[in-house]
């Protein structure tokens, strides 16, 4: 039983990699007196919106440890956490900055990380 939990969480994951590589995406995001910046709330919550659209997949949980500078070539590494467990890292990088629009790609990794014991 446990084997068949496992196994649908790693084919999740590797779901939400295959349909994540270099989505493009962009959010809204305030503006102050310098560049743009996006939350690392609504960084992890438009992050997660994509990538379950992108799969078809329920919204996943994801954390992003920072905001999102809206300067292009920025990057940040957010994290998707499965209900088992087991982790898949996100990188984000911005790709272009128009007005307070951010856009950005988003590129999971191949391979998730195990559940710590």
């Amino acid at each position: 039983m446990i084997k068949s939990r496992l196994s649908a969480a790693t084919w999740a994951l590797s779901a939400v990699a295959a349909g994540a590589l270099l989505v493009g995406c962009s959010g809204s995001v305030s503006v102050g007196s310098t560049d743009p910046k996006m939350s690392k709330e609504k960084l992890a919550d438009t992050v997660a919106e994509k990538l379950a659209s992108t799969t078809g997949q329920p919204k996943p949980d994801i954390s992003c440890p920072e905001d999102l500078a809206g300067k292009v070539g920025t990057t940040t590494r957010c994290k998707l956490t499965a209900s088992d467990g087991s982790t898949l890292g996100v990188n984000v990088k911005v790709t272009a900055v128009d007005g307070k629009n951010i856009k950005f790609a988003i590129q999971a990794d191949d391979t998730p990380s195990p559940a710590a014991s």
